[in-house]
């Protein structure tokens, strides 16, 4: 029987993330944070890391590959940072509706496609045996695959937010539908590391 499991994480904190920066790497916090994620994949018979293309995304996975010797790494876009559904606003609180407001044209054309492509590539079981895959990645794609999995509405993967360096496990077999095994899971970082990259009064 064919499984799959996928590891997906947020990048690590990036320097002055209070500013959108597309080329911003990693602070002091997100090379430590990186460095634990690492340590903590240790030991998973990883197929591969894959991650986005930008520099934060890269950085978190050098990082954490060295603690995986002999796991290739590769640059995907599949993995970037994309709009993932051309959402329709209407009926939503006034924030999303804000939020949305902000993705040009382009974005909801080409995000969408992107995302498709990475469901497709990711989201499934393989033809049989077990493949265990890595993939540093932004909020938007693990929102939208945890919402993939749990086959919620399209518009719901909005409010869902990935703590930086958190790890999200989905397991895909072809006897059943997908199941989250883990969310958000920051038991690798100490209380001083977890919490970045969420608003201050979503932590706990």
């Amino acid at each position: 029987m064919g499984v799959r499991l996928l590891y997906l994480a947020r990048h690590a904190e990036q320097e002055h993330a209070e500013v959108e920066a597309p080329q911003a790497g990693l602070s002091a916090r997100g090379r430590r944070q990186a460095t634990l994620l690492g340590e903590r994949m240790r030991g998973v018979p990883l197929r591969a890391v894959h991650h986005g293309p930008l520099r934060r995304a890269v950085e978190t996975a050098e990082l954490v590959a060295g603690s995986l010797p002999g796991t290739p790494v590769y640059e995907s876009e599949l993995a970037g940072d994309h709009l993932p559904h051309d959402t329709d606003p209407t009926g939503l609180p006034p924030s999303y509706v804000d939020f949305l407001a902000g993705f040009s044209p382009a974005e909801r054309v080409h995000g969408p496609r992107v995302t498709a492509a990475a469901v497709a590539r990711f989201a499934t079981a393989p033809a049989d045996g077990e493949v265990r895959e890595l993939v540093v990645t932004h909020s938007f794609l693990i929102a939208w695959l945890v919402r993939h999995a749990l086959h919620a509405p399209g518009w719901r993967w909005l409010g869902f937010n990935a703590h930086n360096a958190g790890l999200t496990v989905i397991r895909y077999s072809l006897a059943g539908p997908p199941s989250l095994i883990a969310v958000n899971d920051v038991a690798h970082l100490p209380p001083e590391l977890r919490g970045t990259g969420l608003p201050a009064d979503y932590r706990i």
